[in-house]
């Protein structure tokens, strides 16, 4: 398990195409969510990775809070299923998530997004453009320590207002290195 940190925020990052299989079955695609008016949250994430697996009841809370106001929400799972099968389509079925989950199986959208780890959350507002890239609270092992749901917050806020505050403080989300296939 190697500890990496998503990158900074790139103001400019436009959300790219896409379409991906979803767990549900059927396709996905970003123009889904750019279409929508509102703004949307892509995360990557991956069955096997213990941080991941720290917030999984915190996240599916997050989806649950996002529905209600009406803020999209896709995960999606980059990671190389032959190297770790828990990671593989058939087993991100079997989590059943009460969100869209999507396989990246070629990788190519990760390599669009630039995502390094799992977690690593992207919100974007309602026109496309990346508005906060980081971390989903203050405490990433404990759910008892939260004390600030920085995500939630930011989402909260690019409804109100089509960006954040520029003291709005932004911190890196961390987790296992993304599970890139050889070659």
């Amino acid at each position: 398990m190697a500890l990496t940190y998503s990158k900074p925020l790139d103001p400019d990052f436009t959300c790219p195409d896409f379409e991906l299989p979803v767990t549900r079955g059927g396709m996905v695609g970003s123009q889904f969510f750019k279409n929508s008016g509102r703004p949307f949250l892509i995360a990557f994430i991956c069955n096997h990775c213990p941080y991941v697996q720290a917030i999984e009841k915190r996240l599916i809370a997050l989806s649950y809070l996002l529905e209600r106001l009406q803020i999209g929400f896709l995960a999606i799972s980059s990671n190389d299923a032959r190297q770790y099968p828990e990671d593989s389509f058939e087993q991100m079925k079997a989590k059943n998530y009460p969100f869209l989950y999507a396989y990246d199986e070629t990788q190519i959208v990760a390599k669009k997004f630039e995502a390094v780890c799992t977690p690593d959350f992207y919100l974007f507002n309602k026109k496309g453009k990346l508005r906060y890239r980081g971390r989903l609270d203050d405490s990433w092992k404990d759910a008892n320590l939260v004390t600030r749901q920085e995500l939630l917050e930011a989402a909260i806020l690019l409804i109100a207002q089509d960006d954040l505050p520029p003291d709005f403080k932004v911190h890196p989300s961390m987790g296992c290195s993304l599970k890139w296939k050889d070659g």
